[in-house]
């Protein structure tokens, strides 16, 4: 059976509209639920939301879901998806749910699902979970006794605090650094300024009024203008940006310029590489990651090893491989030792950690290697996918035949929204161009035909 509700990063949708109503989330609890029953203890599942206004519709169903087939749920509010991963290990819990849409704007939510051990589930487990709940008859309902409970967990930022706290060298401070945080009006409003803040930094702090509308809204991750503009105008030291559910994280230096994924994980390599830290001799990334990259972990003796897009599938393969940095160049950094999934608050730390030890400024000494140009384009489609045409796949391999090893394409059906993204980059910028053109057109002609 193939999934139908869940895409790469678990499920995904307008808020209120088929997938993501009130009875599919209710059969997610009840079928999920009835899945992680295992054994005769008391079963429980951590419940945490970003600062949407529907987490309050999606919280009480999937309660009622969970709470239907006997299990206990532990209401955390609005917490970073990695907190709910942490949550979920250490208080023995036997399933983990993030309500949210990460990146996407107020209207659309999600449901991500992380197993007892803080790891995302995997593509089998998640069928099997579509399966019962398209089979009701196959969920026995718990009987008037043995119905679940539900409870608010009120030192959850604490706890979360104080573990992200933790995993900062105790002999290192932030004393003297000026960070402007922008929080994206989302799930880290609260306990990311205070984790910086406790180290010692000076914190100037955006992002950080959700009224349950605002979340991404020209702030956060995927809008860094509006930070690189606050850094300049406070003479910060640097700018650091979560995203709505702070799983991913990008940095500005004091010049307000773009510090991307694939620069944090350079930085944090080499210098985990110098201190004999970095395991599996390299780093785990997407197709999406820039050429440049590899081409410098290269020449420090590293491999890069490519995943397809979706931060769970590079961690599938930082476990099979035994590596503990890898990420998306969006700024999803998964570091290993310290996270089973991508956590921009852990990140920044260890970004922080690493530039302590530099002698220079953030712009000097957080850009490891030159970027090939790069261009990204997204082409909408309904009906047939493209990419099943014989006439876009020659237009692929005509490219990649013309780029030989001064670059790369890749082209692939989004996981999350009707499109092709179509991902170029090369050393000529004109040959770049003419690739990306013959691609576009072949994708779009065969777009509108099957429309």
């Amino acid at each position: 059976m193939a999934r139908r509700l869940f895409g790469t990063d678990g499920i995904r949708g307008t808020a209120n509209t088929v997938p993501m109503t009130a009875d599919i989330a209710l059969r997610v609890g009840m079928a999920t639920g009835r899945l992680f029953t295992r054994g005769d203890h008391r079963h429980r599942v951590v419940i945490g939301k970003d600062t949407r206004l529907s987490g309050y519709l999606f919280e009480s169903a999937l309660t009622a879901g969970f709470v239907s087939v006997g299990m206990d749920c532990i209401l955390v509010g609005p917490m970073p998806t990695p907190a709910i991963a942490m949550l979920t290990r250490s208080m023995r819990a036997d399933l983990g749910v993030m309500i949210s849409a990460s990146h996407n704007p107020y209207q659309d939510n999600g449901i991500k699902l992380f197993g007892p051990d803080g790891f995302k589930l995997s593509d089998d487990v998640e069928t099997a979970i579509e399966s019962l709940m398209n089979d009701r008859d196959a969920i026995p309902l718990a009987g008037p006794r043995d119905l679940g409970r539900a409870k608010r967990l009120d030192d959850a930022d604490g706890r979360y605090i104080e573990f992200a706290k933790s995993t900062f060298p105790k002999s290192l401070t932030l004393d003297g650094l000026r960070i402007v945080l922008d929080c994206a009006n989302g799930a880290a409003y609260r306990v990311a300024p205070t984790v910086l803040w406790e180290l010692g930094a000076e914190v100037i702090p955006i992002g950080v009024t959700p009224d349950g509308f605002n979340i991404n809204q020209r702030c956060g991750s995927t809008h860094p203008s509006t930070l690189s503009e606050a850094v300049v105008t406070h003479g910060a030291d640097l700018g650091i940006a979560l995203d709505g559910d702070a799983d991913r994280l990008i940095v500005c230096d004091e010049h307000g310029a773009i510090i991307d994924g694939d620069q944090l994980m350079a930085m944090i390599a080499e210098y985990w590489h110098s201190a004999d830290k970095l395991k599996g001799g390299g780093v785990v990334a997407t197709v999406m990651s820039n050429l440049g990259l590899e081409r410098f972990l290269g020449g420090l003796g590293l491999t890069l090893t490519r995943t397809k897009v979706g931060d769970r599938y590079v961690v599938e393969a930082m476990r099979a491989g035994g590596f503990n940095v890898g990420g998306e160049q969006s700024g999803h950094i998964i570091l290993a030792d310290h996270a089973t999934t991508g956590d921009g608050m852990i990140a920044a730390l260890q970004y922080l950690a690493v530039l302590s030890a530099c002698k220079g400024t953030v712009s000097q000494c957080s850009r490891r290697f030159d970027t090939l140009p790069q261009i990204l384009k997204n082409i909408p489609f309904s009906g047939t996918n493209p990419l099943d045409d014989a006439r876009v796949r020659r237009a692929i391999a005509d490219a990649e035949a013309r780029l030989g090893r001064t670059g790369r394409v890749v082209v692939r059906p989004s996981g999350t929204e009707p499109v092709i993204r179509i991902m170029v980059e090369a050393e000529n910028s004109g040959v770049m161009d003419a690739v990306v053109a013959e691609i576009t057109d072949a994708v779009a002609r065969t777009a509108k035909l099957s429309a």
